[in-house]
């Protein structure tokens, strides 16, 4: 199978992983603490890529160590700013900008490294800066809540897809890097003290977005692995379609139409930056 049509394949995996998990904790985020979700969805996902690093008896390359562990305190700032956003204001809001801010960064670095995108890609950039100010808007003089937040998610993400590209493994540098994020995550949590951690009965969500959100960081990897950066990234970052289709299905979230027309040029703006 060609390369690139695999990467595209992982990637795409990859974003219906991602974009099920944020919905998850997202919703979870709105019933206990962001910080407290992040710590356990963290844990979940070290826990996973331990055993299955462990079962395949994977090659631990100590070279990975550095860039896992950068990678792993990147993603830690997206996802918990990515669950702040979904607790101050609209999912189906915030995804799609946190996509569209995540995916520029490696595509910026693709083009420093391999050369400018292409004319689909220049356009992907031009309608996703229209989309995130679309989104974005204040309605008289109200931001958007949550807006900052996830343009702070999408830098972490992109950090994230910027530097996990850099390790040779597969399983034990998801493990570090979740490791990494679950200590930071776990340090900032217990300096803040959040008031509630999640309940028993709400248990079996967190672990199901922690399952979400270590597959799609495992199918990201396997993308980048298997193609170019800039594509796996974008590809992946394709994420928020799951999570405003959900948004919409559960909570019947609706947007102004200045806004809706914001999130459709923000994935429109993902499919151009992927096809270029």
């Amino acid at each position: 199978m060609n390369a690139e049509l695999l990467a595209v394949g992982f990637g795409l995996l990859s974003a219906i992983s991602w974009g099920a998990g944020d919905f998850g904790g997202g919703l979870a985020s709105r019933r206990a603490h962001p910080y407290a979700v992040t710590v356990l969805v963290s844990a979940t996902g070290l826990l996973l890529f331990t055993l299955l690093a462990l079962l395949r008896g994977e090659t631990f390359f100590p070279r990975d160590v550095g860039w896992a562990v950068l990678a792993g305190a990147s993603g830690a700032l997206g996802l918990l700013s990515l669950y702040r956003a979904f607790t101050a204001g609209q999912m189906g809001l915030a995804a799609p900008v946190a996509g569209v801010t995540g995916a520029v960064l490696p595509v910026l670095l693709g083009a420093a490294l391999e050369g400018l995108p292409g004319g689909l890609q220049l356009l992907g950039f031009g309608m996703g800066l229209l989309g995130v100010w679309l989104a974005s808007r204040p309605e008289g003089a109200v931001r958007p809540a949550g807006l900052t937040w996830a343009l702070l998610a999408g830098l972490g993400f992109g950090g994230y897809f910027a530097l996990i590209d850099r390790v040779e493994g597969l399983f034990w540098p998801s493990a570090i890097a979740k490791l990494t994020a679950l200590a930071l995550t776990l340090a900032y949590a217990l300096l803040k003290r959040p008031e509630r951690w999640p309940r028993l009965r709400e248990l079996p969500l967190v672990g199901l977005a922690g399952a979400l959100d270590a597959g799609g960081n495992l199918f990201f990897l396997a993308a980048a692995q298997s193609g170019r950066l800039d594509v796996a990234a974008v590809v992946s970052s394709l994420y928020p379609a799951s999570t405003v289709l959900l948004a919409r299905a559960v909570l019947n979230e609706r947007l102004r139409p200045a806004q809706g027309l914001g999130v459709l040029l923000s994935l429109g703006a993902i499919a151009l930056i992927s096809a270029g």
